[in-house]
C-alpha cells in the first residue's frame, strides 16, 4: 500500500529525535497538540497530494461513481443493471451501491461505535497495539509502523471477522457495545458481499439463475471466505497538503466494501488523474481487489486509490475486505482462459501475500505486478 518514501530536502528543519512518540499513533499526537505536520509524516514533494502534475491533480471535479441499485435487480431493469455493473467493474474498478438492504440503524451504530473507540484514552487503545499482522485484533498507525520511513495520517483498528467464534474474545471490550455492533455489521457486510459476488460473476458468465446449480457451485468457495475489518480514523491535519491518510494502493482481496461518514477523503485514479469520490449517505463504495483481477484473468482490474485529509474535520471509515479462505489458492478462472485470452497471472495464496508484504511492504500495485506472467 505504501510507496517508497524518503523525506524531501525541505523537511530537515523539522527533524524530531523523539520518533518513538509517533509509534503511539497520530490520534495520540493530535491529543498532545500539533500545529505543524512533523517531519515523520511529510511526503517527498513528488508524492504530496497537491503537486501540479497531471497524475496528481486534486483540483479536478469530484467524481460520481457508477451507482448500482440492487433493488432493480429484482425488476424489469435487471439487464440494464448488469450492464452498468459490467461497465463499472471494467472501466472504474469502483462503484457505489444503494438499496443494499442493510438497515440505516446498523450503519449509524457502526460509525458511532467506531468513533467512540477512537475517543477512548490512549492507554485503553494501546492494549491492542501489536506488530503481529495476523493478530485477531490489532490497533496501529500508518500502514506498517515498524517499517514505514514516512508515516501516513491514519490510525486503525483491524479485526479478523471469520470465524467469529475464534476471534471475538480477542476484540476490544470497550466501548461495551463494540463487539455486538461490529458482529452485526460484519454479518450484514458478508451477506452483501455474497450478493455482489454472485451478480458480478454473472456478468462474467460464471454464475446463472437459481436453476443453474453447476454454475453456482463456484459461490461455495466464497461463503466460507476470509473477512477482515479495518476501522480507520483520519484526524484533522494542520497541513493536509504535506501528507496523506493512505498512500496510493490497491486492495488485495476480491471485493472491498467501504462504509464512510460524510467527510470527503477517498480518491481514485481514473483516466490518469486523481479524483475525489463524492459520498452518498448510507451507501457503500465497492471496489475490485487484486485477487479478483487475477481470478478474472484481467477482465476486471483493481484500481489505485488513496485517502486525503483536511484541516477542519476528522474522518471515519469502516472497510470490510473479503476474499477466499486463507488456505485457498487464487487462480485465473479456467472458463475465462482460451487461446485469445491466455493465462495472465500466477496462482497465489495468502501465504505468498503475507511473505511479500513482510519483505517489501505494499507499494502501489507491486504485489499484483509480481503475480503477472507477462
Amino acid at each position: 500500500m505504501s510507496p517508497a518514501m524518503t523525506l524531501a530536502s525541505d523537511t530537515s528543519i523539522r527533524t524530531d529525535p523523539l520518533e518513538k512518540r509517533y509509534q503511539k499513533g497520530v490520534k495520540h499526537l493530535c491529543e498532545n497538540g500539533v500545529s505543524k505536520v512533523p517531519s515523520k509524516y511529510i511526503l517527498p514533494l513528488s508524492e504530496r497530494p497537491n503537486v501540479p502534475d497531471a497524475k496528481l491533480d486534486t483540483n479536478v471535479p469530484n467524481i460520481k461513481l457508477p451507482i448500482i441499485d440492487l433493488a432493480e435487480l429484482l425488476g424489469p431493469n435487471r439487464s440494464q443493471v448488469l450492464e452498468s455493473l459490467t461497465n463499472a467493474c471494467r472501466d472504474y474498478g469502483f462503484f457505489q451501491v444503494i438499496n443494499h438492504g442493510i438497515a440505516i440503524d446498523v450503519i449509524r451504530d457502526t460509525i458511532d461505535v467506531a468513533q467512540r473507540f477512537f475517543e477512548l484514552s490512549f492507554e485503553e487503545r494501546e492494549k491492542y497495539m501489536s506488530a503481529d499482522i495476523n493478530a485477531p485484533a490489532r490497533y496501529g498507525t500508518s500502514l506498517n509502523q515498524t517499517n514505514d520511513s514516512v508515516f501516513c495520517w491514519r490510525d486503525f483498528l483491524k479485526l479478523k471477522c471469520h470465524p467469529l467464534l475464534d476471534v471475538l474474545a480477542h476484540w476490544p471490550s470497550s466501548p461495551s457495545d463494540l463487539r455486538e455492533t461490529i458482529v452485526s455489521y460484519s454479518r450484514e457486510a458478508k451477506s452483501l458481499y455474497l450478493i455482489l459476488m454472485k451478480v458480478i460473476l454473472e456478468t462474467l458468465g460464471l454464475t446463472g439463475n437459481n436453476e443453474d446449480s453447476d454454475k453456482d457451485e463456484i459461490l461455495n468457495d466464497f461463503e466460507d471466505g476470509s473477512q477482515i475489518m479495518a476501522i480507520n480514523y483520519y484526524p484533522s491535519c494542520p497541513e493536509p497538503d504535506l501528507t496523506l491518510g493512505m498512500p496510493p494502493h490497491s486492495d488485495y482481496g476480491f471485493l472491498t466494501l467501504l462504509l464512510q461518514d460524510d467527510v470527503k477523503g477517498l480518491q481514485i485514479q481514473h483516466e490518469e488523474k486523481w479524483v475525489t469520490v463524492e459520498p452518498i449517505p448510507n451507501s457503500f463504495v465497492v471496489n475490485i481487489g487484486d485477487h479478483f483481477e487475477i481470478f478474472s484473468n484481467g477482465r476486471y482490474k483493481s484500481v489505485l486509490h488513496r485517502v486525503i485529509v483536511n484541516s477542519s474535520k476528522s474522518r471515519i471509515s469502516v472497510v470490510s475486505l473479503h476474499s477466499l479462505p486463507f488456505e485457498c489458492m487464487v487462480t485465473p478462472s479456467a472458463k475465462l482462459i482460451d487461446e485469445a485470452n491466455p493465462k495472465r497471472y500466477k496462482d497465489t495464496d495468502f501465504a505468498s501475500f503475507i511473505e511479500y508484504i513482510s519483505s517489501c511492504g505494499l507499494k502501489q500495485k507491486n504485489f499484483l505486478e509480481s503475480r503477472k506472467l507477462t
